[in-house]
Protein backbone atom coordinates (compact mmCIF):
# COMPACT_ATOMS: atom_id res chain seq x y z
CA UNK A 1 0.00 0.00 0.00
CA UNK A 2 1.29 3.10 -1.09
CA UNK A 3 1.80 5.79 1.48
CA UNK A 4 2.12 10.06 1.10
CA UNK A 5 6.14 10.15 1.98
CA UNK A 6 6.44 7.44 -1.10
CA UNK A 7 5.02 9.68 -3.68
CA UNK A 8 6.72 12.29 -5.87
CA UNK A 9 5.72 15.40 -7.72
CA UNK A 10 7.77 17.80 -9.62
CA UNK A 11 8.45 21.22 -8.78
CA UNK A 12 7.62 24.43 -11.19
CA UNK A 13 11.54 24.56 -11.32
CA UNK A 14 10.99 21.22 -12.82
CA UNK A 15 12.94 19.36 -10.25
CA UNK A 16 11.74 15.86 -8.45
CA UNK A 17 10.85 16.60 -5.00
CA UNK A 18 9.79 13.20 -2.79
CA UNK A 19 7.07 13.90 -0.11
CA UNK A 20 9.44 11.47 2.12
CA UNK A 21 11.41 15.30 2.71
CA UNK A 22 8.28 16.50 4.78
CA UNK A 23 8.18 13.72 7.31
CA UNK A 24 7.68 15.02 10.52
CA UNK A 25 6.30 18.28 8.44
CA UNK A 26 2.23 18.81 8.79
CA UNK A 27 1.61 19.38 5.02
CA UNK A 28 -1.39 20.74 3.62
CA UNK A 29 -1.84 20.23 0.01
CA UNK A 30 -4.02 22.29 -2.48
CA UNK A 31 -4.25 22.28 -5.84
CA UNK A 32 -4.63 25.61 -7.06
CA UNK A 33 -5.44 28.11 -9.87
CA UNK A 34 -4.24 31.53 -11.05
CA UNK A 35 -7.61 32.81 -12.28
CA UNK A 36 -10.59 31.83 -9.78
CA UNK A 37 -12.48 32.87 -7.92
CA UNK A 38 -10.85 31.26 -4.81
CA UNK A 39 -7.59 32.45 -6.27
CA UNK A 40 -7.07 35.60 -3.43
CA UNK A 41 -6.76 32.38 -0.69
CA UNK A 42 -3.24 32.55 -1.84
CA UNK A 43 -2.78 35.36 0.51
CA UNK A 44 -4.01 33.65 3.12
CA UNK A 45 -2.11 30.40 2.32
CA UNK A 46 1.34 32.64 1.84
CA UNK A 47 0.10 33.89 6.19
CA UNK A 48 -0.69 30.42 7.40
CA UNK A 49 2.03 29.32 5.82
CA UNK A 50 4.36 32.13 7.47
CA UNK A 51 2.77 31.98 11.04
CA UNK A 52 3.06 28.85 11.18
CA UNK A 53 6.08 27.21 9.34
CA UNK A 54 8.56 27.45 12.54
CA UNK A 55 6.66 24.75 14.00
CA UNK A 56 6.33 22.54 11.19
CA UNK A 57 3.64 23.74 8.37
CA UNK A 58 4.53 23.34 4.61
CA UNK A 59 1.66 23.88 2.17
CA UNK A 60 2.06 22.95 -0.97
CA UNK A 61 0.40 24.13 -4.43
CA UNK A 62 -0.52 22.11 -7.08
CA UNK A 63 -2.03 23.73 -10.28
CA UNK A 64 -4.28 22.38 -11.97
CA UNK A 65 -6.47 23.62 -15.58
CA UNK A 66 -8.77 21.16 -14.96
CA UNK A 67 -11.70 23.47 -13.76
CA UNK A 68 -12.89 26.32 -16.20
CA UNK A 69 -9.90 26.11 -17.60
CA UNK A 70 -8.18 28.50 -14.65
CA UNK A 71 -4.69 27.56 -14.87
CA UNK A 72 -3.56 27.99 -18.86
CA UNK A 73 -0.59 29.26 -17.89
CA UNK A 74 2.74 28.30 -18.23
CA UNK A 75 5.39 27.06 -15.39
CA UNK A 76 6.63 31.15 -15.75
CA UNK A 77 2.99 32.74 -15.77
CA UNK A 78 2.10 30.19 -12.77
CA UNK A 79 5.09 31.58 -10.58
CA UNK A 80 4.95 35.18 -11.57
CA UNK A 81 0.93 35.25 -10.36
CA UNK A 82 1.51 33.50 -7.21
CA UNK A 83 5.15 35.27 -6.23
CA UNK A 84 4.23 38.77 -7.83
CA UNK A 85 0.34 39.22 -6.91
CA UNK A 86 0.16 37.05 -3.72
CA UNK A 87 3.92 36.64 -2.06
CA UNK A 88 3.89 32.71 -2.23
CA UNK A 89 6.79 30.77 -0.97
CA UNK A 90 5.91 28.18 -0.23
CA UNK A 91 6.60 25.24 -2.51
CA UNK A 92 4.79 25.12 -5.54
CA UNK A 93 4.46 22.15 -8.20
CA UNK A 94 4.24 21.52 -12.23
CA UNK A 95 0.76 21.88 -13.49
CA UNK A 96 -0.57 18.35 -12.63
CA UNK A 97 -4.58 17.02 -13.20
CA UNK A 98 -6.46 15.98 -9.99
CA UNK A 99 -9.51 13.80 -11.59
CA UNK A 100 -9.74 11.11 -14.03
CA UNK A 101 -7.25 8.45 -15.76
CA UNK A 102 -4.24 11.15 -16.31
CA UNK A 103 -5.07 12.52 -12.00
CA UNK A 104 -1.50 12.62 -10.22
CA UNK A 105 -0.91 10.09 -7.88
CA UNK A 106 -0.21 12.02 -5.35
CA UNK A 107 -4.48 12.94 -5.52
CA UNK A 108 -5.36 9.59 -6.66
CA UNK A 109 -3.88 8.84 -2.91
CA UNK A 110 -5.88 11.59 -0.94
CA UNK A 111 -8.88 11.41 -3.09
CA UNK A 112 -8.74 7.48 -1.84
CA UNK A 113 -7.83 8.30 1.83
CA UNK A 114 -10.53 11.18 1.96
CA UNK A 115 -12.97 10.78 -0.35
CA UNK A 116 -15.50 13.77 0.08
CA UNK A 117 -19.02 14.42 -1.01
CA UNK A 118 -18.29 13.83 -4.24
CA UNK A 119 -16.54 10.19 -3.52
CA UNK A 120 -13.33 10.00 -5.58
CA UNK A 121 -14.03 13.40 -7.34
CA UNK A 122 -12.29 16.84 -6.56
CA UNK A 123 -14.89 19.45 -7.18
CA UNK A 124 -13.16 22.13 -8.02
CA UNK A 125 -9.85 24.47 -7.85
CA UNK A 126 -8.58 25.12 -3.71
CA UNK A 127 -9.53 22.00 -2.72
CA UNK A 128 -7.38 20.99 0.59
CA UNK A 129 -5.89 18.45 2.09
CA UNK A 130 -4.12 17.98 5.38
CA UNK A 131 -1.68 15.67 5.99
CA UNK A 132 -0.08 14.83 9.57
CA UNK A 133 3.66 14.46 10.62
CA UNK A 134 3.29 10.81 10.26
CA UNK A 135 2.26 11.02 6.81
CA UNK A 136 -1.60 10.60 7.54
CA UNK A 137 -4.27 12.22 5.76
CA UNK A 138 -6.51 14.00 8.39
CA UNK A 139 -8.63 16.28 7.25
CA UNK A 140 -10.43 17.39 3.82
CA UNK A 141 -10.96 20.98 3.20
CA UNK A 142 -13.52 22.59 0.71
CA UNK A 143 -12.74 24.94 -1.85
CA UNK A 144 -14.77 27.50 -0.46
CA UNK A 145 -12.94 26.97 3.24
CA UNK A 146 -10.80 29.90 3.57
CA UNK A 147 -7.39 29.44 4.89
CA UNK A 148 -8.29 31.77 7.98
CA UNK A 149 -11.15 28.93 8.72
CA UNK A 150 -8.40 25.95 8.63
CA UNK A 151 -6.29 27.83 11.33
CA UNK A 152 -8.07 26.18 14.02
CA UNK A 153 -7.55 22.28 12.76
CA UNK A 154 -3.93 23.66 11.56
CA UNK A 155 -3.49 24.14 14.96
CA UNK A 156 -4.73 21.16 16.66
CA UNK A 157 -2.21 19.02 13.98
CA UNK A 158 0.82 21.40 15.31
CA UNK A 159 0.45 20.65 19.00
CA UNK A 160 -0.90 16.61 18.78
Amino acid sequence: MTTFHQLNAISLRGQPISMADFTGKLVLVVNTASHCGFTPQYAGLEALYKKHAAQGLVILGFPCNQFGKQEPGSDGDIAQTCQINYGVSFPMFKKVEVNGAAAHPLFRYLKDELPGVLGGRIKWNFTKFLIGRDGKPLKRFAPITTPEKMEAAILAALES
